[in-house]
């Protein structure tokens, strides 16, 4: 039995002596690699050493680099500013001794007052004496001369005066006579000159319209078709544009008449599309009238972008941009205003241009002088009042707004730009054919003219010619004379001026004739 437990724990103890053998191993194996370790400790430790002694050597180079960077700039700037310091103190030595110096001039010249105004004192004192002599003596002579003539003092001081005051009046007569043939013989050159090249380059074409548009159709079967069944389609177009529609003998036309010039435009576009689509019913009509509206407000909206982009206008308000629009169905005395309105701003601004102003106030100022005949159905007002309002709403600068409001004469001409806004505006109303007038407006013109040149003492006669442009006047020879007749001329014109409002300039002639009679008897 104890054979038998000794040979069962042979493998026990086997195994507890490799165990052992293991750990021996292990721990020597151990002790190896503890051994390598320490080594390669000690060798990092001595590279570490060896890179910080190096870093540390090259930060104290960079160290004294920088020290002596900041060294050469620190003595640099005590250089200048000792430059600096130097010159400032040899510009005040300059300055203390200009200062110097004119305190010395300033004390002679302070003698030299002192002297000069003892002297003035002492001969104020012999003026005084003289003056005192002098008005005795007149004093003397004046009760001499008013014994002699018989006449007071005062009553020969009037006489004088009134003498005087009539020499004045004709040297100053004669003067300002001189001065205006003078002055007109300069500038009526140059005014032609730059009139002429201002209309000259602008030259605008000039439309007369009517009340009335005409639309032409591609055959006469097509007014039936417009007229429709018991006059249903032409009751809806006219209801739907507020336009008169007459179906008449015209071949191949109906005639659209109406005093908008809007309206007419919407049912001219609104009949031309009903006839291209062959459809023409009321309830068709009605959607191509709204379809036309809209096109009509788009196509005015283009119309005064166009008219911006021809004339170089830039930054206007887009409620500007839509009455320029409209102003091409407006007319005034048959000429239409969007070219009137164009043509002024071209005129305004070429004159402007040789004269030397501002040639953007003139342009946007001739431009928008009558915006407000595009919005005068809708508000009350003149159309000038409504032009500055609807411009000051837009932001439109002073400058520009003040000559609108002047274009009339309304208002003093605040500037050149104001003035030649009012001469464009003339000129372009003026030119011969641009504008209606009804007879009957054109004869009280001609005869308020008249009355206004005989309401003056003098005139004999006068008479109105070349359509009221020119008014000649015929003066009595024995009550006027020539210097009288300038007077006269200047005094009717300003009254014209003031009291008659007329396109263009009226041409004021006084003709005084002398007739010497004699009989021989």
């Amino acid at each position: 039995m104890m054979k038998a437990v000794l040979i069962a724990g042979i493998p026990v103890l086997s195994l507890i002596f490799l165990f052992l053998i293991f750990l021996l191993l292990k721990r020597n194996r151990g002790l190896k690699g503890l051994l390598q370790a320490e080594a390669r400790a000690k060798e990092i430790l001595a590279r570490a050493a060896e890179e910080a002694d190096r870093i540390k050597k090259q930060a104290e180079a960079e160290a004294r680099e920088k020290d002596a960077a900041r060294q050469a700039e620190f003595e640099a700037q005590t250089r200048e500013k000792r430059r600096k310091l130097s010159e400032l103190d040899r510009r005040l030595l300059h300055k203390e001794e200009a200062l110097e110096r004119r305190y010395q001039n300033l004390e002679r010249k302070e003698r030299d007052l002192s002297a000069k105004e003892r002297r003035l004192f002492g001969k104020e004192k012999e003026l005084e004496a003289l003056e005192q002599k002098i008005t005795e003596i007149l004093q003397k002579q004046n009760e001499e001369l008013e014994r002699i003539a018989g006449l007071t003092q005062e009553e020969a001081k009037n006489t004088l005066i009134r003498k005087i005051e009539d020499e004045a009046k004709l040297q100053a007569v004669q003067a300002i006579r001189r001065i205006e043939e003078e002055t007109r013989e300069k500038s009526k050159a140059l005014a032609r000159e730059i009139i002429s090249n201002a209309i000259q380059r602008s030259a605008a074409e000039h439309v007369v319209e009517t009340t009335v548009s005409v639309v032409d159709l591609p055959s006469d079967d097509m007014k039936g078709r417009i007229i429709g069944r018991e006059g249903r389609n032409i009751r809806a177009l006219e209801m739907a544009t507020g336009v008169d529609i007459i179906v008449d003998d015209t071949p191949e036309a109906v005639i659209l008449s109406s005093f908008d010039p809007l309206r007419r435009e919407l049912a001219r576009m609104a009949i031309e599309k009903l006839v291209a689509d062959g459809r023409i019913h009321p309830a068709r009509i009605e959607e191509i009238v709204e379809q036309v509206k809209a096109e009509l407000e788009e196509k005015i909206k283009q119309e005064g972008e166009n008219t911006l982009y021809e004339l170089g206008i830039q930054h206007l308000h887009p409620e500007l941009v839509k009455y320029l629009g409209k102003l091409k169905y407006r007319t005034s005395y048959g000429q239409n205003v969007l070219q009137h309105s164009k043509e002024v701003a071209q005129l305004a601004a070429l004159m402007a241009r040789e004269l030397g102003a501002d040639v953007n106030v003139a342009l946007r100022a001739g431009l928008l002088h009558d915006i407000g005949k595009a919005v005068d159905k809708d508000y009350e007002g003149t159309h000038t009042e409504l032009s500055v309002e609807l411009t000051k709403k837009c932001g439109e600068t002073e400058a520009v707004i003040q000559a609108i409001a002047s274009h009339h004469r309304d208002i003093d001409f605040p500037s050149v730009e104001a003035v030649l806004v009012q001469a464009a505006d003339t000129l372009s109303a003026a030119r011969p054919g641009a504008r209606r007038e009804l007879l009957e407006t054109y004869i009280q013109r001609l005869e308020k003219l008249e009355q206004i040149a005989t309401s003056f003492e003098g005139v004999a006669k006068a008479f109105a010619l070349q359509a009221g442009r020119e008014i000649r006047i015929i003066v009595d020879a024995q009550k006027v004379s020539d210097d009288r007749a300038m007077v006269i001329a200047r005094d009717i014109a300003q009254k014209i001026k003031d009291e008659l409002d007329y396109p263009g300039q009226i041409k004021v002639m006084v003709i005084r004739e002398m007739r010497a009679v004699e009989y021989a008897r």
